[in-house]
């Protein structure tokens, strides 16, 4: 595991489960100091406790990353409770209510559309939006945003959450460009099949699961702690000439 500095302060959102646990729990191995957020606060405050169990720091924020003040009051709090802001993993995401009830483009509902971008999309740029003044006022700082294999290509029947991941490629090259001037890099990682509640349905259903499977070289879904490693990598100083860069870490899918 990469070192990270101790005594820097990491905010992960989307951190009740999955790859945004795993993330936390991560920084937390380095010596980081933890704020796990999500809109689930039981589930953030089981990760949060999972950290300090471990010995680690940690506090847990109920979070809606659609909404503005939440997003303002989230980092405000994690200042006033650690001093500063040296990390952030904008994790957080959906799908639909199921990948397994996939409609084609024009059969999506304006609402699931909606819904999709303001959590994918438009949250990832407010937690941005907020983040970024704190870290140029520190003078350094490194994010990085959950994006998809799908921010890369196309799927059929995930049309909003294609279009969202792919809003979150074209956010973190801008900002990457815009920011490193202040001595921020922005990036974003790009997970294949990972093994979260998230695709449960999916690896439930053994002839869609040995499709999507397949589709990775390594034949295997991937660990939540697979991709939290490469996020904790691209935020430390050992990733210090990577920015704007879109990390597919996803069992070989994208070399196919």
């Amino acid at each position: 595991m990469t070192a990270i500095i101790e005594a820097r302060v990491a905010l992960v959102t989307g951190a009740a489960g999955g790859i945004g646990r795993a993330t936390a729990l991560a920084f937390a191995k380095t010596g980081a100091r933890v704020v796990v957020a999500d809109v689930n606060l039981t589930g953030a405050e089981e990760t949060a406790q999972l950290v300090i169990q471990t010995g680690g720091a940690a506090i847990a924020v109920r979070t809606d990353v659609t909404q503005a003040a939440a997003v303002e009051a989230l980092i405000q709090t994690t200042v006033d409770h650690f001093g500063r802001l040296d990390y952030a993993h904008n994790n957080a995401g959906i799908a639909t209510d199921s990948l397994s009830g996939m409609v084609s483009t024009a059969e999506y509902s304006e609402e699931t559309f909606d819904r999709i971008i303001s959590v994918n999309l438009k949250g990832v740029w407010l937690c941005m939006k907020y983040e970024l003044p704190r870290m140029v006022a520190q003078g350094s700082g490194a994010i990085v945003n959950t994006s998809s294999v799908l921010g890369l290509i196309g799927s059929k029947g995930l049309a909003a959450y294609v279009a969202s991941k792919h809003g979150v490629a074209g956010l973190t090259k801008t900002a990457a460009l815009e920011y490193a001037q202040y001595g921020i890099r922005v990036n974003a990682v790009c997970p294949g099949v990972i093994d979260t509640p998230m695709v449960a349905d999916i690896l439930a259903n053994p002839k869609i699961a040995k499709a999507w499977v397949d589709s990775q070289a390594i034949r295997r879904p991937g660990a939540p702690a697979e991709i939290a490693n490469a996020v904790v990598w691209l935020c430390s100083d050992a990733a210090s000439f990577v920015t704007g860069h879109m990390m597919a870490v996803d069992g070989g899918q994208m070399a196919q």
